[in-house]
């Protein structure tokens, strides 16, 4: 399996990788700092640079049917030979726009007391859908989530057990997608120290490092999108 470098380190630009399994334009290395789509947040984009200086753009990152995060290159790229040694490069303006979107749905999460149905992450914007029948008010909530993001909380992330998981089922707020279990760990971020935790939940994302990060947002259309469901949109100003 792919080593999965973002897990432990978000900030990871560029790293040296050896390809291992080369199919049509999808390129398997033996660790990325990629991630791949999934949770709501889209792929990664960038560019893997050959030995010899040549540079093919990376479009896309997918997970393919075993698993192995796979680097979607440009169609009509000449893809690496397994066994080359590559380095790759994100899109990093990208990444880090959908790093601040990312963990401001956590705070959008923490700060509406309901279950979320859905979501999705883009790089300007996000959204969820909350188990609600009423709205939220939107300019209170919005002032809620800037205040939490002035106070400069610090984000950080560790493992727990699938038991420990198992045995408190309240740290899963997504109802629609479950964390991915049985390797024997799951790993959970946590905004705020735990004396005083603003956010604490089961993700495999990347997130900024401290919520002022994440710089000032905006409370969207509130959209009703079923009897029991409320879309809550999130913009970065």
């Amino acid at each position: 399996m792919t080593e999965e470098l973002f897990r432990e380190d978000s900030y990871l630009s560029e790293v040296e990788a050896t390809v291992e399994l080369v199919s049509e334009n999808a390129v398997v290395c033996d660790q990325t700092n990629f991630y791949a789509t999934g949770g709501g947040q889209p792929g990664d984009s960038g560019v893997l640079r050959l030995k010899d200086g040549t540079e093919l753009r990376i479009v896309d990152t997918r997970k393919n049917e075993v698993g192995d995060i796979a680097h979607i290159l440009e169609e009509g790229a000449t893809p690496p030979t397994i066994g080359d040694k590559v380095r790759l490069f994100l899109n990093w303006e990208r990444r880090h726009r959908l790093m601040r979107v990312h963990t401001a749905l956590h705070l959008l999460c923490s700060q509406v007391d309901a279950g979320v149905t859905g979501g999705s992450i883009g790089e300007e914007k996000g959204r969820l859908d909350f188990d609600l029948e009423e709205a939220p008010e939107k300019e209170a909530l919005e002032a809620r989530l800037n205040k939490i993001i002035n106070e400069d909380h610090p984000i950080s992330h560790s493992w727990i057990t699938d038991a420990e998981l198992e045995a408190n089922p309240g740290l899963v707020r997504t109802m629609s997608v479950k964390p991915p279990m049985g390797s024997g760990k799951v790993r959970v971020v946590r905004i705020g120290i735990e004396a005083n935790t603003v956010d604490f939940q089961p993700c495999g994302g990347t997130h900024v490092r401290s919520t002022k990060e994440i710089g000032p947002v905006r409370i969207g259309k509130v959209e009703k999108k079923g009897k029991q469901n409320r879309r809550v949109n999130l913009h970065l100003v």
